[in-house]
């Protein structure tokens, strides 16, 4: 049991960034008119991507302020997440793991 708590804990904090990633690409693509929010492809992906990450960019958003146009609160949001994730994987995973088998 506590190794398939500590691989979705895992997967979950990986998959948030992937989702930020994606974010980001897709709002470069958008800016530089790659593709737009008239496709309902795009338009449906975009916003289950915004749903996804802005609770995780909002509140870095309102702190660090945009450099030149440049929002750079996602990758504050990616090193927070790896962090967190190592800090997880060395000191609560073994105690987990170690519990619950």
């Amino acid at each position: 049991m506590g190794y398939a708590i500590v691989w979705l804990v895992s997967n979950i904090i990986n998959l948030m960034i992937w989702f930020i990633i994606a974010q980001a690409i897709l709002s470069w693509l958008v800016a530089f008119d790659v593709v737009n929010y008239r496709n309902r492809f795009v338009y449906s992906v975009g916003g289950f991507l915004d749903q996804v990450t802005r609770p995780l960019l909002e509140p870095f958003r309102r702190i660090i302020p945009s450099l030149g146009g440049i929002d750079v609160s996602p990758i504050v949001v990616i090193l927070l997440l790896q962090f967190v994730n190592i800090l997880f994987m060395r000191s609560a995973a073994p105690i987990l793991m170690n519990a619950l088998g």
